[in-house]
């Protein structure tokens, strides 16, 4: 008898390795390798994917394609729809990843709820909904307190993918769900699911059901410990749209960002309220993310910033204090560190604010993380206005990235942050003066901008009270 194959695949990045490694040279993990059986391919496993494909795949001409003019699901929740670029695609795979309980189950239950109301060339919508971890019983017990009583909407708890596609065939739905990928197995692979093979296989074949039957898909995936998605690296490459669901499970919002979609704007957020009846649209999340207080705080300060197509009013936060230490601490949540550690560096430098024997703190409110540096201006007096104990000027926005010379550089879509911070009752922005384009446009805006060139002269204008 023949002796059997076997290797050693990384269960995090799905490096190979023909003996046990302690340590992955690929991601740099440690204890991540399982041992899995390595089988010839089968004519079984190489049609596998074939059998479930009875369409036209001949190449076309890309001007004789045909595009329907409803090719997008509107799921009728403002949030999730801007998240995913209008809506669902029809034939897209999308994959939805959070931390456990944090709400994904709630949110595609709702979902399906909106879509099995809809109708679609005079059809309803017909869902199914792959439970895999969970018995149908324990989703009809949400169901129930939910409000979701479709009858075009089909539960199972099939594991088995190859039964999963008999019931594709037998329903033929318009929208799939599969709770969640790390549960379902293909009898083809020998591993135990939630291994790299299986999920990979897996995810395989579903995105060719989505595709060659026009069939919306979305598969909800689980986050290691460190909050990346698990599974293979390859699977945010196979599927059209990469959701993360985030919270804080000790808070009631939620934050639902798109971290890539080839049918819309990358970086998108949608912001949710988890109640008994399920999650509710927050249509202003700055409204969530401010401070109702009309007096300012020291080391406070307002930003606009972009977050996708989306402007979003942000507080943050400075502190600072004598350290006993040789080395200060430098922390920073919601903006890159290395960022916060070259702002210091140009307050050091250019305006002479010495906080060598000084901690110095940055907090977000709202947890949200800023990338885009035209933050760095509002990160620059807040700490000042914490190191001297001075509040800030009263309902004003700042806006600006801070260049290592000390100088104000430009922000895109200028008009649109002003006009949100208008409309929350703001009366001043400082503003880059170099952004002279949108002159004749702000002057039509109610709010009073002051225009500056250099670091310091914000800050003469940011502490100077009425």
């Amino acid at each position: 008898m023949a002796k059997t194959k076997t290797k050693w695949v990384c269960q995090s990045c799905g490096y190979e390795s023909f003996s046990y490694l302690g340590r992955c040279p690929d991601c740099n993990n440690f204890a991540t390798f399982c041992e899995e059986v390595v089988q010839e391919p089968t004519a079984a496993k190489t049609n596998s994917a074939s059998v479930i494909l009875n369409v036209d795949l001949s190449a076309k001409k890309i001007k004789d394609i045909e595009n329907d003019e409803k090719i997008r699901l509107k799921t009728d929740m403002q949030e999730f729809d801007r998240v995913l670029g209008g809506g669902f695609v029809a034939g897209s795979l999308v994959l939805l990843a959070g931390d456990p309980g944090i709400g994904k189950s709630t949110l595609i239950l709702q979902t399906c709820k909106n879509l099995c109301s809809k109708k679609e060339n005079k059809d309803p919508i017909c869902a199914l909904y792959i439970c895999a971890e969970e018995s149908p019983q324990q989703v009809k017990l949400r169901a129930q307190r939910l409000g979701v009583d479709a009858e075009n909407l089909y539960v199972t708890n099939q594991n088995c993918l190859e039964e999963v596609i008999k019931q594709i065939d037998e329903i033929k739905p318009d929208f799939l769900v599969v709770d969640s990928i790390q549960a379902v197995y293909s009898s083809q692979i020998t591993s135990s699911s939630g291994s790299v093979s299986q999920i990979r296989e897996c995810t395989n074949i579903l995105m060719h059901i989505a595709k060659q039957k026009n069939i919306t898909t979305v598969i909800i995936g689980h986050v290691t410990k460190e909050g990346n998605i698990a599974g293979p690296k390859v699977l945010e490459h196979m599927v059209d749209c990469v959701i993360n669901f985030e919270g804080d499970r000790y808070k009631s919002y939620r934050i639902l960002r798109s971290i890539k979609n080839r049918f819309g704007t990358t970086s998108e957020v949608g912001v949710f309220n988890m109640e008994d009846d399920g999650l509710n649209e927050v249509l202003n999340p700055s409204e969530l993310f401010l401070n109702p207080s009309d007096t300012s705080n020291c080391g406070c300060s307002i930003i606009a910033t972009l977050e996708g197509t989306r402007v979003l009013l942000l507080e943050i936060q400075a502190l600072t204090g004598s350290t006993p230490y040789p080395n200060p601490r430098r922390v920073a949540r919601g903006i890159e560190y290395n960022r916060l550690l070259q702002i210091l560096a140009v307050l050091e430098k250019r305006v002479g604010l010495n906080l060598s024997k000084q901690d110095v703190y940055i907090n977000v409110i709202g947890g949200i993380d800023i990338i885009e540096p035209a933050a760095d201006l509002g990160v620059a007096l807040a700490v000042l206005s914490c190191a001297r104990d001075i509040p800030l000027k009263n309902k004003t926005v700042m806006i600006g990235e801070v260049g290592l010379s000390g100088e104000i550089r430009a922000a895109d879509n200028l008009e649109k942050r002003l006009k949100e911070a208008q409309k929350l009752g703001f009366e001043y922005a400082i503003i880059p003066k170099v952004n002279k384009n949108i002159a004749q446009k702000i002057e039509k805006l109610q709010i009073k901008t002051i225009q500056v060139t250099k670091l310091t002269d914000a800050i003469i204008q940011a502490f100077k009270q009425d």
